[in-house]
């Protein structure tokens, strides 16, 4: 049925770029005109179209021809390099706000050029992302002279700048970074405590290089920026050494899809035994049991040098997609403490959410988003969902030829390796080059192992050496190299072929696992046969593979012991082949609806984000912000009437003494009103009595400490308590968030109550904000306040490579501002009394 709608209407794909064709055409009648231009008459085109979109009379839209006609001359020009035409349509999917499907080696690094620089005409800053700061750096330096020839600014944002290098950095017309220094920007300068401290601009335009490894493999692991919580850590070591007792299969199950692990009831018993409690279930106990199931994961579940490695008396998070270590990102909830535990190693404290977002949320604030990688198909209906984003398949420059040969499949894991090494030796005998990828660390060191009994040289890439990474795989095309990689290490990093490699058969890729995304494993194969290049690939499996346990592999395994297979006798079937791409297939939809919920629960956190951020940012913008206190007063005022005088009470019921107890105890002096001036009024009256009062109060204070102090006062006592009351929040939404689950034991739905629950405690946070705040304007004493203040110190930065900041406690700053009234009683200013600099 699909292959005659096809038929009759076209492939949606071909058609769209049979339309971009079209453009091109145009942009290559252009060439001759544009490439008479003199290097200054080709600069001068930028200043031309800057004045073309500012009078109005052109869109980018319009521009488009002419403005990649010129990039690509002066592509020529500074690199001797022409985009083809396919690049161009690439270039064209990307101004879309589209994803470029585009395979290894087909230049997309010079394809981002075109877009970027059209969009850049518009002064409002384009972002270039990609995985690491090696590539950001890298293609700020080479393509920044592209850029530069052309007069415009590129800057690198990387870990580690200072907060002026990140100014001058986001200023420019080009920005490249990693998506991690971007997320955590965002989330910093929504921590500041004066506008002039922000570095970014508002979010226009993106293009993310490797789109599907950061909107995709990335979405499940939010940004956090965390302080300390002094939490003992002993606790830890004791559920260690407790579970490090218990049995398999006795005391506790082990859900190897889920990855969970469960006790049992003898487990159970053992530790009601063990820790002299009666319930390990009540309600008070409810920490030790956190622990135990913390602890259990920890020995049970996380594997070293899978998971995670050991490195300099630390535990290193290794990414399962990438196979990179993730410095500065840690398990959360205890997970990883208890890791640290179990390896016997310092437990660092766990720590307080002061800000967080998803990628998801984060990349979807851009007005404009695009993306490139050379493996998104298969991931289509989550980019279309979630981003809006469609993704367009950009023919080759010249066609594929390289031959994917079909799987092998043996009975033991160590059949396998034997095989796979026979091969290596096989094809390294003749010269050829080969790329073998491995899903762990510790299989690549197995692999290397095998190699250097048979005398084999090779290089091995498995994250504990990333700093070299790009070089090694950059030589893996040479005569006779044999490279061993986890995953895509190296992504980014073009392969080519060395001088007679092609007459040999190019360079042959060898999985030895497939991945439980197909996505990771085209990857892979798309190392080799780059721009028409000779090359294979083949993925060597076992049935005690990973994935092929998960899904079966059973009653392969009875069927080949009953026909008598060894273990390293292979089986090659069609019908082994197709069940392992099901088995992919339902992985991933399981993976994509993960995602999907991370976002549905991180979407009610982000529309509160949203909120708080925008009346953050109106603070600290806003030369007077009077206006916005009395608003946050009102409602204080309202709901203390509301509660004492309920309209179902008549008036002398109502709690007169109350109100007058709370006014005086929140927001007037002592003795400013008694029961006596509220009776006989209604409610309405007692409203704007009390509202009356309140604005005589304020304006008698803003005379005596003087109107720009008053300002400065405000933002201080806002700032302070929006900051403090939305970390709690934070925190208590992840709390919420972590137990919420056990909801649906109740029969209830769990995303619907922590949208319910979510809310209702964002509307208690405002209320608490508003308390704080009419409280501290109208009663707090203004000389020592006048120092805006962070409300924590000692951050920390997970969810990316960064690396922790320097850990400080909190201390109330309780000194003089320098503009406050002396405490001496002079009724000069602090800096020109008592506080003048001898």
């Amino acid at each position: 049925m699909l292959g005659l709608v096809k038929k009759i209407f076209g492939d949606a794909n071909e058609r769209e770029v049979k339309r971009l064709m079209r453009t091109v055409e145009q942009i290559n009648e252009l060439e001759p005109k544009i490439s008479k231009l003199s290097d200054e008459d080709l600069r001068g085109k930028t200043t031309e179209f800057k004045i073309r979109l500012a009078e109005g009379g052109d869109e980018l839209i319009d521009l488009l021809p002419e403005a990649f006609a010129v990039v690509r001359e002066a592509s020529v020009r500074v690199f001797d390099k022409r985009h083809y035409d396919v690049q161009l349509i690439g270039g064209m999917v990307l101004h879309d706000g589209k994803i470029a499907e585009m395979k290894t080696g087909e230049g997309k690094t010079l394809v981002a050029t075109l877009p970027v620089y059209l969009n850049a005409l518009l002064d409002k800053g384009v972002h270039v992302v990609t995985v690491n700061d090696y590539l950001a750096q890298r293609d700020s330096e080479q393509m920044g002279q592209l850029y530069n020839f052309l007069g415009l600014t590129v800057g690198c944002n990387m870990h580690g700048l200072t907060h002026d290098e990140k100014q001058a950095a986001y200023a420019c017309d080009i920005t490249y970074g990693t998506n991690n220094e971007f997320g955590f920007d965002y989330l910093r300068d929504n921590m500041v405590l004066y506008k002039e401290q922000m570095v970014q601009r508002p979010l226009y335009f993106a293009v993310i290089d490797e789109v599907d490894s950061i909107l995709v493999d990335e979405a499940r692991t939010p940004l956090i920026i965390s302080g300390q919580a002094a939490k003992s850590t002993e606790l830890y070591f004791t559920a260690d050494r407790f579970v490090s007792r218990l049995k398999d299969e006795e005391d506790y199950t082990i859900d190897v899809k889920l990855r969970s692990v469960t006790l049992s009831e003898s487990g159970v018993e053992k530790t009601e035994r063990a820790f002299g409690i009666e319930n390990l279930f009540d309600h008070a106990n409810v920490l030790l049991y956190h622990h135990i199931q913390q602890a259990l994961k920890a020995h049970a579940i996380m594997k070293r040098d899978v998971d995670y490695i050991v490195q300099d008396e630390e535990v290193i998070i290794v990414d399962e997609f990438t196979g990179r270590l993730m410095a500065g990102r840690r398990y959360s909830d205890g997970l990883h403490q208890a890791i640290e535990a179990k390896e016997q190693i310092k437990v660092q404290n766990e720590s307080m959410t002061l800000a967080t977002i998803t990628f998801q949320n984060y990349f979807r604030m851009y007005r404009k988003l695009a993306g490139m990688t050379g493996t998104a198909k298969t991931e289509e209906e989550e980019f279309k969902k979630i981003y809006g984003l469609d993704v367009i398949q950009v023919p080759t420059n010249r066609t594929m030829i390289r031959e994917d040969i079909a799987d092998v499949v043996y009975k033991t894991e160590n059949g396998k390796f034997k095989a796979v090494v026979e091969e290596i030796v096989q094809r390294h005998s003749k010269n050829q080059p080969v790329l073998v990828g491995t899903v762990s660390i510790e299989n690549s060191e197995k692999l290397s192992e095998l190699l250097k009994r048979r005398g084999v040289a090779h290089k091995v890439l498995n994250a504990k050496y990333h700093a070299e990474e790009a070089e090694i795989i950059s030589r893996a095309g040479q005569s006779g190299a044999v490279t061993i990689a986890t995953n895509m290490a190296g992504r980014g990093t073009d392969i080519l072929l060395g001088d007679e490699v092609a007459g040999i058969g190019g360079l042959h890729i060898m999985g030895t696992e497939r991945h439980e995304s197909r996505r990771i494993d085209n990857q892979l194969r798309g190392r080799a046969g780059r721009q028409g290049d000779p090359g294979s690939s083949q993925f060597y499996l076992s049935l005690e593979d990973e994935l092929m346990r998960r899904f079966g592999a059973d009653n392969i395994m009875s069927m080949m012991e009953r026909l008598g297979f060894e273990e390293d006798q292979p089986i090659e079937s069609r019908l082994i082949s197709r069940a392992i791409e099901s088995a992919q297939k339902r992985v991933e939809g399981s993976n994509f609806d993960t995602r999907k919920i991370v976002l549905q629960y991180d979407d009610v956190m982000n529309q509160q984000r949203e909120i708080i951020y925008k009346q953050r940012r109106e603070v600290l913008y806003s030369e007077n912000i009077r206006q916005i206190v009395q608003e946050m007063i009102t409602p204080v005022i309202d709901r203390i009437v509301e509660a004492h005088c309920p309209s179902d009470e008549v008036p002398e019921d109502w709690g007169l003494q109350e109100i007058v107890d709370y006014a005086q105890g929140t927001f007037l002096h002592e003795g400013m009103i008694t029961k006596d001036d509220l009776w006989g009024k209604e409610k309405e009256e007692i409203v704007e009595f009390l509202n009356g009062k309140v604005n005589d109060l304020y304006n008698q204070r803003e005379e005596e400490i003087g109107p720009e102090t008053m300002r400065e006062f405000e933002k201080v006592v806002v700032l302070r308590a929006v900051d403090s009351k939305w970390m709690d929040h934070i925190d208590a939404m992840d709390q919420l968030r972590q137990g919420i689950h056990l909801r649906a034991y109740g029969g209830t739905d769990p995303l619907r109550e922590y949208q319910f629950e979510g809310f209702e405690m964002f509307k208690e946070m405002i209320d608490n904000i508003q308390e704080e705040v009419t409280k501290y304007i109208m009663k707090a004493q203004v000389e020592s306040n006048l120092e805006r203040q962070e409300v924590a110190k000692g951050q920390t930065e997970t969810g990316g490579s960064s690396e922790p900041k320097e850990k400080r406690p909190v201390k109330k700053d309780e000194r003089v501002g320098r503009n406050d009234p002396c405490p001496c009683g002079s009724g000069k200013k602090y800096k020109q009394c008592h506080g003048q600099q001898g």
